[in-house]
């Protein structure tokens, strides 16, 4: 019999799975966002892995390197940077408590351009562009009341108060719960589709009828409707959110 010699495999070098572990449990009783805390995991594993080394090792100059990576080599946009700038400061002071830690991004740009947003008319012509009236219900609740589509999503029949004319938004950037306002053709618009689609839970459902609407369904529905109306302007349906931003109020 010959006896084989079988290495023993090498330790894992980026983010173990333990250490992983163990920093999710603390965004958690932080009560980090699930966003904040998919966006602080993935810049740790993505430090981890650019160094081929456990995150926990990496010095301060190590870490502004790898900042200086996602500026110059991946040109990522400032905001995207700050993010990963914030991520790893998480890491590094919060969850392993470093208090030495040298580390900057550049100042913001002062540049700012502004938003891409449809006229009146525009606006009206995607609309009545929809595929049918579960998406212009949908559309018309971004417009009217400026929400995002994370939240649109999300919306409950029960967050409709067509008494007050207003909308319940739970738990939306920042974990915060205000209120918007409901729109008159908005609520016109919702009773047909009450009245058709007879929501119980979700207002705007998926294929599983307690599972609020995917939001790239939502997006869909726009770029549909955008297309529909010939409509080149405008990126997202975030675009749709410019014309009621200043018509929220917070709940105190």
């Amino acid at each position: 019999m010959v006896s084989v010699s079988i290495n023993p495999q090498p330790k894992e070098t980026t983010m173990a799975s333990a250490l992983r572990t163990k920093f999710e449990n603390y965004m958690i009783v932080q009560r980090k966002a699930p966003k904040t805390r998919e966006a602080c995991l993935l810049y740790v594993k993505g430090i981890a892995n650019y160094f081929n080394q456990s995150p926990e090792k990496l010095n301060s100059e190590q870490i502004q390197d790898y900042l200086a990576y996602l500026i110059t080599e991946r040109k990522l946009a400032w905001r995207t940077c700050n993010v990963a700038f914030c991520a790893l400061q998480c890491f590094y002071c919060k969850f392993l408590k470093r208090s030495s830690l040298e580390v900057n991004i550049p100042p913001r740009p002062r540049q700012r351009k502004l938003p891409e947003i449809f006229s009146k008319t525009e606006v009206a012509s995607l609309i009545e562009n929809a595929k049918d009236l579960r998406h212009r219900a949908l559309l018309m609740m971004v417009y009217g009341s400026g929400l995002r589509v994370s939240e649109v999503v999300r919306l409950k029949a029960k967050d409709i108060d067509s008494e007050r004319m207003l909308v319940r938004v739970e738990q939306s950037k920042g974990g915060k719960d205000r209120y918007t306002l409901l729109s008159q053709k908005a609520l016109e618009v919702l009773r047909l589709y009450f009245r058709f689609y007879n929501p119980s839970t979700y207002l705007f459902v998926g294929k599983e009828k307690n599972e609020p609407m995917p939001i790239g369904t939502a997006q869909k529905m726009y770029t549909y409707a955008k297309e529909k109306a010939g409509l080149t302007k405008g990126l997202g349906i975030h675009t749709l959110r410019h014309y009621a931003e200043s018509r929220t109020m917070p709940i105190s």
